[in-house]
């Protein structure tokens, strides 16, 4: 029976080699996010029922993992914004599915050379892989992001990457052909060379570019405004046998949005994160692009906070640039104004000393609460 292999190394010629190894041996891998500390590894390996894994040492039979099905390819672990571990089973003909639209719409050519930087334990580092090796395009894989490692694998002929919002900031884009945006909220004025994705680890990473579906991918948006995806990228099922896709083979997203009038795709953001204020909707995202602009804030989250009579509050929480010189609940106020309608700005300020994210960057609302902040 095939089985699932925790694959627990670092990025780089080695993990490829071994996941061509799982696969050339009819099982799948789980890669392991290589920030986790001991017992943080041998505890996902546990939740995924691995029956094997391979690290620096060698390849290592675990015993009493839960076998896999013929055809899965990976198990990736995705906890998303709210903390809850999954494992999303991702065939090889998802894979390949996966790969071929994004070349298509990338035209990739035998000339492209993919570079991997982004932690391939996420599906939006992982596709950068299983990308190239699916079509046979050259690719060079980094443990980590680094500025300089990245800038001299582009000089040595990376001409694609996949990056985030704060990657990409740290970088000069143009020394890339093309790079594929992923993770958090994208930065408004964006290079032109970039090409923003929406998609789920479900979905084997984006399957809507620039607002537009890959080829095969099918888009809808269901009265209440969820997003409703249907394509061959999608994952078999979740590690526990349970399923996100009806039975007309919809994967239900959990993610609200519109179509704009020139027919590409509006992501609002998570159902969750909406906020209700005095019958008004605001959407997080939209004040954060605001007040990130703030000259006196390095870093800042806004999320709704009970209040017995207006529903929810606009709550922010900042981290400022000077903690001995936070700006003020009116400098923010007034600050958001300039921008956005008066019922979006905030009402409540915290100051925090870090915003919690996830591995690519997006927000982590649900730990906002049980920050450590002082209120402004």
């Amino acid at each position: 029976m095939p089985q699932l292999v925790a694959l627990d190394l670092p990025g780089g010629a080695d993990l490829v080699h071994a996941l061509q190894q799982i696969w050339d041996a009819g099982d799948a891998a789980l890669p392991i996010d290589q920030r986790l500390d001991t017992n943080g590894r041998a505890d996902l390996v546990n939740a995924m029922h691995a029956g094997a894994v391979i690290d620096t040492s060698g390849h290592h039979i675990l015993g009493a993992g839960h076998p896999t099905e013929p055809g899965d390819a990976l198990v990736m672990a995705t906890s998303g914004s709210t903390g809850a571990s999954k494992g999303v089973v991702l065939t090889h003909a998802a894979i390949a599915a996966s790969a071929a639209a994004t070349s298509a719409r990338l035209r990739v050519t035998a000339d492209d050379h993919w570079l991997a930087c982004l932690p391939l334990s996420h599906v939006g580092g992982l596709s950068v892989v299983t990308r190239a090796l699916h079509s046979g395009t050259a690719l060079t894989v980094l443990p980590r992001f680094d500025v300089e490692a990245v800038t001299l694998a582009a000089a040595a002929g990376a001409t694609l990457t996949s990056l985030v919002a704060t990657a990409l900031a740290r970088i000069e884009p143009s020394i890339f052909r093309l790079i594929v945006l992923g993770g958090a909220r994208p930065p408004d004025n964006r290079p032109s060379n970039t090409v923003t994705t929406y998609g789920l680890t479900e979905t084997g990473s984006g399957v809507v570019y620039d607002g537009l579906p890959l080829d095969g991918v099918e888009v809808e948006v269901a009265p209440d405004g969820e997003i409703l995806l249907r394509c061959p990228m999608m994952l078999r099922a979740y590690r526990d046998g349970s399923t996100p896709i009806d039975e007309r083979g919809w994967l239900h997203t959990n993610d609200l949005g519109r179509f704009l009038p020139d027919g590409r795709l509006s992501v609002d953001g998570r159902r969750g994160d909406l906020i209700i204020t005095g019958g008004e909707n605001v959407w997080p995202e939209q004040v954060e692009a605001v007040l990130v602009r703030h000259p006196m804030l390095a870093d800042v989250a806004v999320a709704g906070v009970t209040d017995a009579e207006w529903g929810q509050l606009v709550a922010a929480w900042v981290v400022p640039r000077d903690p001995a010189n936070p700006p003020s609940l009116d400098d923010l106020r007034g600050f958001a104004r300039e921008h956005l309608p008066a019922f979006m700005a905030p009402r409540a300020v915290f100051i925090a000393t870090s915003i919690p994210r996830t591995n690519l960057g997006k927000i982590r609302r649900t730990l906002l609460p049980s920050l450590k902040t002082t209120a402004e």
